[in-house]
């Protein structure tokens, strides 16, 4: 089958957060199970890129390989896509989004019949990419070459919908009629990303829980009632992870390799993290970690409640990233307050971040929603015990057997599941047999292809 794969950014060439990885380790799984996929992008001119032998196509198309002989198509537009960030800067989004990105999704269309590349199926993702669908029926209807196409859209984060004011609709080359309440209009404004799914033949997102939750009022961000009309052509694929890139065993960032059967490595891990993060070393101290975007999604919002009983614990937290104003200047207040049991690092570090995968003994992710999530799947196989909240994708994966779940959402549930952490953590045997199943999980990105492949077959019936 052929698979024109769209989206607006791709690991390596580009990278906000997970939807590159998972746009730039698809196409590769998919290649292995023998389909024929190209992938399309606008083209950054991010630094670094000059090494992975981007060649001109046309005037307005680059390429590049990935994989054995996946091609990845640069769309090239200097005005649009020369600049310092992906979709805005310091002020924000950029203004002429609305532009930058219909031109993306036009030309994607175009480049397709340029190299000849006709597809059985148009895999685009999040709004960015969501008005291919809408162009193929409003515009290519009767274009040959698209006869027989398929659209699958693949929502990452319903939060994010490519959301503009209503005169800006004639930006996107539609005739009016479209701007109506049952395809792109949303309460007087253009909603691109509903218009993907109303004209999308299938949508999918990246749990199967996430799936489920945002057809509800809670989760639904306005769409609730647009993807619930949807449900019978509505399914989750859990994303995959790529275990070259997060495996102890191979890991060249942290101190000490190990694996299931040698785990002592994992304890030489936590004594190097407690050093170099300035904490008392012991290991018979529970040591807490998280890696995470710093904003109320992720839960810091009953992360900045509880931490003050959390840290009167006998434990050690370490956390690493960047988000909201208010959680940094909070967690630095919070980290002078505690100065023996808690470290925070404001940055964006990958060698840390690997460090604290392996040498945490329990992960947090306390996400008040979260469509797949991947900490949790990393740290299953670094042997970190991940503690989450029971939503979207870390509830299709994290247990009562491989990790701690609470399902109210607030900072007494929150410090009490911390606490069963703590008290298991005192059994040795117990806590190794918990850090035995969670090394097992396998959430390779085979798996996750093979469920796509059988969608794409789907979209056919």
């Amino acid at each position: 089958m052929k698979i024109a794969i769209a989206a607006s950014e791709v690991v390596p060439f580009a990278k906000t957060g997970g939807l590159a990885d998972v746009t730039g380790a698809l196409p590769l799984a998919l290649e292995k199970l023998k389909q024929e996929v190209v992938v399309l992008m606008p083209y950054y001119k991010s630094p670094g890129q000059e090494k992975f032998a981007i060649q001109r196509q046309s005037e307005r198309l680059y390429s590049a390989k990935i994989g054995k002989a996946v091609r990845v198509y640069l769309i090239q537009n200097d005005r649009y896509f020369k600049r310092p960030g992906l979709y805005g800067d310091a002020k924000g989004d950029y203004p002429d989004n609305i532009e930058r990105f219909s031109f993306f999704c036009r030309q994607c269309l175009q480049a397709l019949k340029e190299i000849k590349f006709k597809p059985d199926i148009f895999h685009v993702h999040d709004w960015q990419a969501s008005l291919i669908p809408i162009y193929l029926k409003a515009i290519y209807n009767n274009d040959a070459f698209y006869r027989g196409c398929r659209t699958l859209l693949t929502i990452h984060n319903l939060a994010y919908q490519g959301l503009f004011a209503r005169d800006e609709f004639g930006k996107l080359g539609l005739d009016w009629s479209y701007f109506n309440p049952e395809q792109l209009e949303f309460y007087g404004k253009v909603n691109i990303l509903k218009g993907g799914i109303v004209f999308s033949d299938w949508v999918n997102t990246v749990s199967t829980t996430y799936a489920a939750e945002i057809q509800t009022k809670e989760f639904g961000c306005g769409l609730e009632g647009v993807l619930s009309q949807k449900r019978d052509r509505l399914l989750g694929i859990l994303n995959g992870l790529d275990y070259c890139q997060w495996s102890p065993a191979l890991d060249k960032l942290i101190v000490k390799n190990y694996d299931a059967q040698n785990i002592a490595g994992k304890y030489k891990n936590k004594e190097a993290l407690q050093k170099d993060c300035s904490l008392v070393i012991n290991k018979d101290i529970p040591l807490l970690g998280m890696v995470s975007r710093l904003a109320e999604q992720k839960g810091l919002d009953i992360l900045a409640e509880a931490l003050d009983k959390i840290c009167a614990l006998n434990l050690q937290v370490v956390i690493l990233g960047t988000g909201d104003a208010l959680y940094h200047k909070l967690l630095q207040q919070k980290s002078k307050k505690f100065p023996k049991a808690l470290r925070i690092y404001l940055k964006f570090d990958n060698t840390l971040a690997h460090r604290i995968y392996a040498g945490s003994d329990v992960f947090l992710m306390p996400s008040r929603f979260e469509p797949c999530g991947l900490g949790q799947m990393i740290s299953f196989k670094y042997a970190t015990i991940p503690l989450v909240y029971k939503t979207g994708g870390l509830a299709d994966t994290v247990d009562a057997a491989n990790g701690f779940v609470f399902d109210n959402y607030s900072s007494a549930a929150l410090i009490e599941t911390v606490k069963q952490a703590l008290a298991l953590y005192q059994n040795k045997k117990k806590w190794q047999e918990k850090m035995s199943k969670a090394m097992k999980a396998n959430f390779s990105w085979q798996e996750s292809a093979k469920k796509y492949a059988q969608l794409y077959q789907k979209l056919f019936k």
